[in-house]
């Protein structure tokens, strides 16, 4: 394939369609700009032509680092690359980093595997020798040194909602539960994100996995989300809790969970109100 190094100016380049990894102002990031402030760009970036100019490929933190120091234009290799080859080159250059967030990694490893089973359709329709490709996924394994196993794990985070995924990248929730967990539809890992919240916890490995059987017999329901994380684990600071079913009778159906502790909470503020008003009296 034909390739150039040209001096492009930065604003001409945009960043790579849905680029999975976060570019951050971290002690990395600093240490690359006082590097190119003294040295200067050691290092073009990958880029290729686009519509509107040039799409990078690989060099996102050089190029940010480069328009904090005001530099007006980059030295670049362009490069003619269709989008499963852009894809992958583009997820190879900065999958190797160490600090990768977990939703990081599960995106690239997406796009990857999508651009690798898109490339290996083209060749079946050109190759006889269809029985001699590799799973895909064991081709991201290899070149990351995890199994095909690990990287179904992390393909299967990008199926949380935000909030859950967030909670991932914090070190929040563990890696196993949050990968049952995706198999839950995006109303109930809801209704699960507001009981963890209401209940200050996360589920356990064996409660992310009970939701999960429960949800692929058809009998998951809002009711037995808030039981399952209503139940006591060993590192979960005491509290009271009571069981949404016991609390029914006292609302209207129409009520939420979040609906009937709001209104418990309001009425134990006045019972204190009234208590304290009666001891002024006195």
């Amino acid at each position: 394939q034909t390739e150039t190094i040209q001096d492009i100016e930065i604003d001409a380049i945009s960043d790579f369609k849905d680029h999975p990894f976060h570019i951050n102002m971290d002690e990395d990031m600093i240490k690359l700009i006082e590097s190119i402030e003294v040295n200067g760009q050691l290092m073009p970036v990958l880029v290729r032509p686009s519509k509107n100019g040039y799409e990078m490929i690989s060099g996102h933190r050089r190029k940010y680092a480069m328009e904090k120091l005001g530099y007006q234009k980059v030295k670049a290799i362009v490069k003619n690359l269709n989008d499963d080859e852009a894809t992958i080159l583009m997820v190879d250059s900065n999958i190797q980093r160490e600090e990768l967030l977990p939703s990081e990694r599960a995106f690239a490893y997406k796009m990857k595997l999508e651009a690798l089973k898109h490339q290996g359709a083209r060749m079946d329709l050109t190759s006889c020798q269809v029985g001699t490709k590799s799973r895909t996924d064991e081709m991201i394994g290899e070149s990351t040194q995890e199994s095909a196993r690990q990287v179904q794990r992390y393909i299967r985070l990008t199926y949380l909602i935000p909030e859950l995924l967030q909670l991932v990248d914090d070190g929040k929730i563990a890696l196993t539960p949050a990968v049952e967990m995706s198999y839950l539809p995006e109303k109930a890992q809801t209704c699960l994100l507001e009981e963890m919240r209401r209940n200050d916890c996360t589920p356990s490995l064996s409660q992310a996995i009970r939701m999960k059987k429960l949800y692929q017999t058809g009998s998951l329901s809002p009711e037995d989300i808030s039981n399952i994380m209503q139940e006591e684990k060993a590192n979960q600071q005491e509290k009271v809790s009571f069981k949404t079913g016991d609390l029914r009778k006292f609302f209207p159906k129409s009520y939420s969970a979040a609906q009937m502790q709001e209104t418990i909470l309001k009425l134990l503020t006045e019972y204190q109100r009234k208590r304290q008003r009666s001891r002024d009296a006195r």
